[in-house]
Formats: structure tokens, C-alpha cells, sequence
């Protein structure tokens, strides 16, 4: 069964029942504030070990896929006017619903403009004293210690404190912050859950594309931060000495921390000109409950004492509001936040090149390859709707590759420039060589681009595989134009029966 994205839940602290997991909340608590608002949590909570700490069903935030919560919890964790009461200055926006993808999940919430909005208005301002920043988290005398260790990412660290004030329940002073996120279940407001909670059989939807091995990657990059837990704990007991419970990995398991940070990605605003201990912030009105979109100019800004958002164009009295998800590819999108963005213009594929290792004169290769700015193993970026710009940078790197008489090897050197001598037969073997790297990227698709323009026709295509198959679609058109372009250049060559010339030692293309 599935795991929720974002899912802090009692697995951790009763015995582990797997239809019972709670979505793990982003929410997260202020060292200081934790102090002032609980003074006796130490003698109330204290325990031996994890096993002995049980919490009344009164206690959980969710049971199964469906909340338990009071009239009168409701109402008094509700959380915009939880924010009011500790310092929120009146704004211009109201959280609304839609309903979930699933059925069996809550409706999801957002954040709308409460009036007709002009470009350029501030739509909320959120007091620093409701953000969550490691600079609060760790305070600034442990932070160097952690972070230079290289052993745990921000958002790791944040995950970890998150999941130790989750056990504080309604103790907490975040906990109409955490019921909220806890709600969203990290869905954001346009897709569905990380594909790093997927299960197999869901992450098969994206066999063919180049993210399905990012998220394997990033799932394995998980774990070792997961191992590393303990070491932070013993290295900086500062930072957890409020929350007296077992060392990490012994107070939660693998796949509890994996949901906690997976829910922190997908909720973390990154903000700017801003020290390093406060770049990472989780903001009550940020996302989940804001709508990520790459075409708009909006962002979460740190001003004086405040993070706050100006908005970028008019909205009319209760549409949702939009900010910035900075340039990023459909791929990290998805594994970020669950969707993809059909209008991205920083939508990208990649396309590794290396010049052959076994080539006599691959010494040579390299240094004219740096001499133009190319390294030996170069990445080159295919923009969505720039292929044929693409294709053109990567051919004076894979032409200086097919290079083989040692007297041109010399004149490419002497050159200016990434100047190759170029036949119509060694411009053609180029050619066609990019040619078949296209055509085998595409063959590695189990769909073609028909196939899944008639999936996505499918109203009652699931959340996941459609997801999936707007991705894997938008990166099929990216690779057809490029064997478009390609083609294109083939049929430009004066000599079309020209047969290739050998390349014993073509560059490699990944």
C-alpha cells in the first residue's frame, strides 16, 4: 500500500500499522518558542524508549485517510486565524477548497485573493516569528557544526526537528500549522504526491524518461541522510535537548523520515538575499497552500522582519494566487511537487556527450574542448522549443571528436575557436550519429506521442499516470524536434549518397 507523501503519523509511536499512517506534516516549531509556550514538556514527556510512548486517539491528528478532529479543535486551529492571533497583520487573501484527486482524502486548500487585487499589491506579510528557519531550528552557534559536516542537507535537518515537534501534539504552539499541512498531505494544489513516495508499479509510468533514475537517486541520497541522523544527534544534543526521546533512526523509521522530507521539499520556500541560515523557510500561507507556476514573476520575499508576497498581476476576489517555482524543469517539478507545468519555458532535457577515452589524441581533444568552454564529459541542455539552438551547440564538440588525421588534429589547435575541418561525409557521420541517439531515446518509451495524447483524453486516467504521461509526452516532442532539426541539417548536406566516413573513435552520447 502506498505511503502518503506527507505523513508524520503514530507509526512512530505505537506499534507500526500501515493502514493507520497519518500524512506527515511540514510543520515545524521554534526552539525558543517551544521553550516559552511549554515549560513543563521535559517531566510530561519524558520516557525511556520510543516503544513506551503512546498518544490517546484524542492525540492524533489523523486516522486512516480520514481526520478525527473536534468542532472545537477545528476552530481553534484554524490556522489563518491562528496566525492573526500571533502576530499576522491583516491581508488580502482567504484559504479556500477544491476537491482532493482522491476520493478518500480531505479537500485540498489554497490560498485566494479575498479582494479584487492589482499587480504589484502585497497580498500577506507573515512575521518572521511564524517562519521556520534552521536559523531558529539550530540556532546560529551549532549551525556551522552541522551543516559543514556535508553529511546533512538543510532540508534534512529541517525534517528531523519537524518530526520531534510533531510528537508534541497539540502541545505545540505550531499545531494548527501542522494540522494544515498534515491536510495537504504534500499534494500541492496542482498534481499529486512525490514520485519518491510512488511504488513501483507507479514509478514504471516513467520508464523511458531520465527522471525515473532522479528519483531513484534521490531516494538513495535519502537513505544515507537517514543514516547520518544519529551522528547529528550526538553532535549537536543542543539542537533536540527539548524533545527527550530515543536518537533519530530509534525514534523513527526509514520510511517516516522519508515522508517528513519529501513533505519539507515540496513545502520549503527558497528565499533570497538572505543568510544561509534563514535561505530555507517554511512559511504558514506559503506552499502547499499557494499554487507553484513558472510563467509568473511573484516570489515569497524576506523583507524586514517579514516574509512577505507582492503579486505580480490582477486577480479578481477569490482566484488563487500564484508565485514562482523558480526555473525549473518539468522533471524537478515533478519530484519537488508532485506536477508538471505543460507552459515551462525552463522545461529541459539533458544530453551527455564525452569525448572517447581510447582516442590517440584525446589529450589534444580535451584541452581544445576547455580552451572553448566544453569540458570532457559535457552536459548540454535541449530547451523546450530551442532544439534546433541545441543541436547546433552540440555539434562543434561532437565534430572536434571524428578528428582522426593527426596533421588536422594540429590545425584544430593552432585554430581560433572551435574550428573543426568538416567533409560532407564526416558532417554526415556527425548527423547521423545524433540522428540514431534521438531515435534510441524515443524507442526507449513504451507509448508513443498518439498514445499518450489519447491517455491524457481519458478523464478517468489516475492522478499518478497522468502525471507521468504529461511529462514523459512533453519530453517525447522535445526529442522529436530534435531529430526534426537534425533531419533537417542531413537534407542541407550537397551530397546525400555520401557514405559516412569511419569514426573509430566517436564521442559518446548518454
Amino acid at each position: 500500500m502506498e505511503v502518503s507523501s506527507s505523513s508524520l503519523c503514530n507509526r512512530y509511536i505505537s506499534p507500526p500499522i500501515r493502514s493507520t499512517l497519518q500524512p506527515l506534516s511540514i510543520a515545524s516549531t521554534t526552539l525558543s518558542l517551544s521553550l516559552h509556550n511549554n515549560p513543563n514538556f521535559g517531566s510530561s514527556f519524558r520516557r525511556k524508549n520510543s516503544s513506551s510512548f503512546h498518544v490517546s486517539s484524542s492525540d492524533t491528528l489523523v486516522t486512516g485517510s480520514r481526520e478525527v478532529v473536534s468542532k472545537k479543535d477545528l476552530e481553534s486551529a484554524d490556522l489563518k486565524s491562528w496566525m492573526h492571533k500571533n502576530g499576522l497583520p491583516p491581508c488580502k487573501v482567504v484559504l479556500k477548497e477544491k476537491p482532493s484527486h482522491d476520493e478518500n482524502h480531505r479537500p485540498i486548500r489554497y490560498v485566494a485573493a479575498s479582494e479584487d487585487l492589482q499587480a504589484g499589491a502585497v497580498a500577506f506579510s507573515v512575521p518572521n516569528s511564524l517562519v521556520v528557519t534552521l536559523e531558529r531550528v539550530l540556532g546560529n552557534e551549532t549551525i556551522a557544526e552541522l551543516l559543514t559536516t556535508n553529511k546533512l542537507s538543510e532540508l534534512a535537518c529541517l525534517a528531523l526537528y519537524l518530526m520531534y515537534e510533531k510528537k508534541q501534539g497539540k502541545k505545540s504552539f505550531w499545531y494548527p500549522y501542522i494540522r494544515e499541512l498534515d491536510r495537504q498531505r504534500g499534494r500541492g494544489q496542482l498534481a499529486v504526491e512525490s514520485p519518491l513516495l510512488w511504488s513501483e508499479a507507479e514509478l514504471s509510468y516513467l520508464t523511458g524518461s531520465s527522471t525515473k533514475a532522479e528519483v531513484l537517486e534521490r531516494a538513495e541520497g535519502i537513505k544515507r541522510e537517514y543514516n547520518e541522523l544519529d551522528t547529528v544527534w550526538f553532535m549537536a544534543g543542543s539542537l533536540f535537548q527539548q524533545y527527550p526521546y530515543d536518537i533519530p533512526t530509534e525514534a523513527f523509521p526509514f520510511e517516516i523520515f522519508k515522508q517528513a522530507f519529501v513533505a519539507v521539499q515540496s513545502c520549503v520556500v527558497h528565499l533570497q538575499k538572505v543568510s544561509l541560515a534563514r535561505r530555507f523557510a517554511l512559511v504558514p500561507l506559503g506552499p502547499p497552500l499557494l499554487a507553484y507556476c513558472s510563467n509568473c514573476k511573484a516570489m515569497l520575499t524576506a523583507v524586514d522582519g517579514a516574509v512577505q508576497l507582492v503579486v505580480d498581476r490582477p486577480y479578481k476576489a477569490g482566484e488563487s494566487i500564484v508565485v514562482w517555482c523558480g526555473p525549473q524543469p518539468n522533471s524537478k517539478l515533478l519530484i519537488n511537487y508532485g506536477f508538471v507545468d505543460e507552459d515551462n519555458s525552463y522545461d529541459r532535457l539533458v544530453v551527455q556527450a564525452a569525448l572517447n577515452t581510447e582516442d590517440p589524441q584525446y589529450q589534444d581533444k580535451r584541452i581544445v574542448a576547455q580552451r572553448n568552454g566544453k569540458l570532457s564529459v559535457q552536459v548540454f541542455h535541449v530547451y523546450a522549443g530551442r532544439e534546433k539552438e541545441a543541436v547546433a551547440d552540440m555539434l562543434p564538440y561532437l565534430r572536434l571528436g571524428y578528428v582522426s588525421d593527426t596533421s588536422e588534429m594540429q590545425s584544430v589547435i593552432s585554430s581560433q575557436g572551435p574550428v573543426c575541418p568538416v567533409s560532407p561525409c564526416m558532417e554526415r557521420a556527425v548527423l547521423d550519429q545524433l540522428a540514431d541517439y534521438f531515435t534510441r531515446r524515443l524507442a526507449g518509451y513504451p507509448t508513443t506521442l498518439s498514445e499518450d495524447e489519447s491517455l491524457l483524453a481519458d478523464s478517468n486516467l489516475k492522478p499518478k499516470k497522468r502525471v507521468a504521461t504529461q511529462l514523459v509526452r512533453l519530453e517525447k516532442k522535445m526529442l522529436n524536434a530534435c531529430l526534426q532539426a537534425t533531419a533537417d541539417l542531413i537534407n542541407q548536406l550537397p551530397d546525400h549518397t555520401v557514405s559516412p566516413c569511419p569514426a573509430p573513435y566517436a564521442p559518446l552520447l548518454n
